[in-house]
């Protein structure tokens, strides 16, 4: 993943990379631009919040599925789990839900 620091809380994703969700057994892109990182957190050096802010403009897997509220913070939880970062499973998990990711929420909470 080549990231370029434009500035504190602005990153330049140079090229895409694509997640597969072992839990719902699709793929999400995150395409390159800019992305905030953790909106309310500090930025950690983690996967977790690139696929979760490409979720919350896109809310679709690549196959078309949509991607609700609930499953995008899932699927945050699983990557900070997958990094072993428990505490942040499900602090994140459970902020991102309530707070995050408005356009999710056009396909549902659950």
């Amino acid at each position: 993943m080549k990231v370029h620091i434009i500035e504190e809380g602005r990153y330049l994703l140079l090229e895409d990379f694509t997640y597969f969700s072992p839990r719902y057994r699709r793929s999400i892109t995150v395409e390159n631009g800019i992305y905030d990182g953790a909106t309310g957190a500090i930025d950690i050096t983690t996967k977790g919040w690139w696929i979760h802010d490409q979720i919350c403009r896109n809310p679709f897997f690549n196959d078309g599925t949509p991607i609700t509220a609930w499953m995008a913070a899932q699927i945050l939880s699983d990557i900070l789990a997958d990094e072993g970062r428990w505490f942040r499973k499900y602090t994140w998990k459970f902020a991102t839900f309530l707070f995050g990711c408005e356009i999710a929420r056009e396909n549902g909470w659950f």
